[in-house]
């Protein structure tokens, strides 16, 4: 099959690669300027994707892996093209944040208090008149090291991070301001073609601090603990992420679906939606599905139901990055020594195929001059990620981490305890609240909890 793959910065690449892997005829299209690099000599690339619409034709598949494209993508379907990936609603539901809310309070959903501001100075005076403890956000995905958990209830902190924000000359122009919320988040997705859900559905754990531990600054990601299940009865899908199915139905979305939550003993409150492919769960996903994946996103595309075939238990993605990860202004020198582009990527005996399918790439070429070496092609920092899967979740961390060892990267760095706080504390809160049954059905009925009751901040 003929697959045009569209991406403004590959935050799912890898999945044009594996397409190819499969054998079917891929062309890769990068919007970004300063990632066009990625992906040399991997896939083939293009610098004009609507030249090659003739190319892929009707019977072909057009593949968007991000938001940003909603109207491109309706008019797409609307001349006859078979297209994966979102709609202008589905991209204004994750980018505009105070319209996303709005919308999961219209459809049944619990949500706390939220307010968008179209200055910094603004979001500065509501703070200081009217106090409270905030989450500061921004609504596009690519700047969520800027997001900051207030500590005081006065809201102080807010305010010193958000003066700080101000002296970035403007660059910072809107901002969101979400009532913080105690409990454990997590996220719950599916994938929907048009009128229903595919295939199973996704619980995950995000780890999105820098440090083991849950501390230091926030971080685009950097790992996520995930299962599937086929149990639609489960309190987080059937109360909450099923109640946004006729939404869903009314503005035609095709693609994955997920939306992060904060649960306590009160209720489950939606933080945000991801109307789109996500990163690095793409690429857990592709570890846990065994069906092809050209099969799967052809039958989304064109509304039809598929059988997804996938493995029980639980996956863990860890983010091989570096510097300067997590701080990636692309506006920085590539030659400095504050990023790690041109390093080579080695390993330290030849990898198998086998070995390889865990491996998943972001930030990577292959030298023109060695097609054997892969190298750093990009400066961000997301190099790559690395996935594994077990019966239980220190199985999964084991088999996860063994599996990084054979890399080696110059200054590379990675998170070593993806998954340790929820396996010790939240999964047993949980538990408790009723968002993780205790019967046969669920995927995590058989782990062992204690009795701590930690609360886990967002």
């Amino acid at each position: 099959m003929r697959i045009l793959f569209i991406s403004n910065d590959l935050i799912a690449g890898n999945l044009a690669y594996r397409l190819k892997q499969e054998g079917h005829d891929v062309k890769l299209f990068v919007e970004e300027p300063l990632s066009k690099e990625c992906f040399s000599g991997l896939v083939e690339k293009i610098e004009d994707w609507k030249k090659e619409l003739d190319w892929v034709g009707k019977d072909g598949l057009i593949v968007f892996d991000d938001a940003g494209y909603g109207e491109m993508q309706e008019k797409l379907r609307n001349d006859g093209y078979t297209v994966f990936g979102g709609c202008y609603v589905g991209d204004k539901l994750e980018t505009e944040r105070e319209y996303g809310q709005a919308i999961f309070k219209e459809y049944g959903l619990k949500t706390a208090p939220l307010k968008n501001f179209s200055s910094v100075q603004d979001a500065i005076a509501y703070v200081k008149k009217n106090g409270g403890s905030w989450v500061i956000k921004q609504n596009n995905h690519n700047f969520k090291h800027l997001s900051y958990v207030g500590k005081f209830e006065d809201g102080r902190d807010i305010v010193n991070v958000l003066e700080n924000y101000e002296l970035r000359n403007g660059e910072i122009d809107k901002i969101t301001l979400h009532k913080k919320i105690e409990g454990v988040e997590i996220g719950v997705g599916r994938y929907f073609n048009g009128t229903d859900w595919v295939g199973p559905i996704e619980y995950n754990i995000e780890h999105t601090k820098l440090f083991p531990g849950c501390i230091g600054p926030t971080t685009s990601e950097m790992g996520t603990l995930a299962w599937y299940d086929d149990d639609e009865s489960g309190k987080l899908f059937k109360e909450n992420l099923n109640l946004l199915k006729p939404f869903l139905q009314h503005i035609g979305y095709r693609g994955d679906f997920e939306v992060n939550f904060i649960v306590n003993e009160t209720g489950a409150y939606p933080l945000e939606a991801t109307a789109r492919l996500g990163t690095p769960i793409i690429h857990l996903h592709d570890e846990i599905h065994e069906s092809p994946w050209g099969e799967f996103l052809y039958a989304i595309a064109r509304g039809e139901q598929y059988d997804l075939k996938y493995k029980k238990g639980f996956g863990i993605v860890v983010v091989i990055a570096t510097p300067p990860f997590p701080y990636s202004e692309r506006a920085y020198n590539r030659l400095s020594n504050n990023n790690s582009y041109r390093y080579n990527i080695y390993f330290d005996h030849e990898m198998s195929a086998e070995e390889m399918s865990h491996i998943h790439f972001e930030e990577v070429a292959v030298r023109a001059t060695d097609p054997k070496q892969l190298y750093v092609a990009d400066s961000r920092g997301n190099v790559l990620y690395v996935t594994g899967m077990g019966q239980t979740i220190q199985e999964a961390r084991d088999i996860t981490y063994e599996k990084i060892k054979p890399i080696v990267i110059p200054k590379m760095f990675y998170r070593n305890d993806i998954g340790v706080e929820f396996e010790k504390n939240s999964l047993g809160k949980l538990k408790e609240w009723g968002y993780i049954a205790d019967g046969e059905k669920s995927e995590v009925a058989e782990m062992n909890t204690i009795s701590e009751k930690t609360i886990v901040g967002i």
